[in-house]
């Protein structure tokens, strides 16, 4: 009898936190609240999110489950989405969930215009793809973390859950010094601006790419890079 009572005990305690864990999802607490943290996505609706250079949402991106989902029609130009708000220096935190071979990105500083077809042509990426199983293979400079075409991420440090898990990203962007992390371990760090970043852009891949980088506020957009993608508990601090 006991033995059944201590099984039913620790059945109730996984099934009571596995519903605490949903039910506090998009949600902030007391200390974040007073540290100035905000939420970009309720859970709910779409409110505070565009498409890239459009004034709606583009028809892929949704609100699924408590999840911000894109069904992946997108693919290099086109199907992205914005914050409707600008920002300069943050700390910004999320949770993405990523389909078998997909390919996504949190991109920030974007500019719009007419000539400017994508995200990616002015804002910074830290990049989400499928590490193990994306068509054509994955390289140091676009695996999940870094940042893209520009800083590998830190292998050593690196925990990457597997394709169908959550992962948990961060980046922090303060006053030029960059960092991102992933699932809490810290696995790129640069400064924007610096005498090595100009370097990196004028002889790599944002060669092409004139307004790259340049703008010290703008943005901050998701990728549907042709894959679906699911997020949550997407929140900011301003610094």
């Amino acid at each position: 009898m006991k033995l059944k009572q201590i099984i039913l005990a620790v059945l109730i305690i996984i099934t009571w936190t596995g519903c605490a864990t949903k039910d506090s999802d998009n949600t902030l607490t007391r200390d974040e609240l007073k540290e100035g943290w905000v939420l970009l996505f309720n859970g709910e609706n779409t409110d505070g999110w565009r498409g890239y250079n459009m004034d709606q949402l583009p028809s892929a991106w949704k609100v699924s489950d408590g999840t911000l989902m894109s069904a992946g029609e997108g693919g290099d130009i086109g199907g992205d989405i914005i914050t409707v708000k600008k920002y300069e220096n943050f700390d910004l935190m999320l949770d993405w969930k990523l389909a078998p071979e997909g390919n996504s990105g949190i991109l920030y500083h974007i500019v719009e215009g007419p000539e400017l077809h994508s995200t990616y042509f002015s804002g910074p990426e830290y990049q989400i793809i499928d590490d193990i199983g994306f068509p054509g293979g994955v390289g140091p400079f676009n695996s999940t973390g870094a940042d893209y075409a520009m800083t590998p991420a830190d292998t050593i440090m690196k925990v990457l859950h597997p394709v169908g898990n959550w992962n948990s990203s961060r980046i922090v962007f303060d006053h030029g010094k960059v960092t991102h992390y992933l699932n809490g371990k810290k696995i790129v760090e640069f400064t924007a601006w610096s005498d090595d970043w100009n370097s990196k852009v004028e002889s790599g891949k944002w060669k092409k790419y004139p307004e790259y980088g340049k703008a010290k506020t703008g943005y901050i957009g998701l990728q549907d890079h042709g894959s679906k993608i699911w997020f949550k508990n997407i929140k900011l601090r301003e610094l």
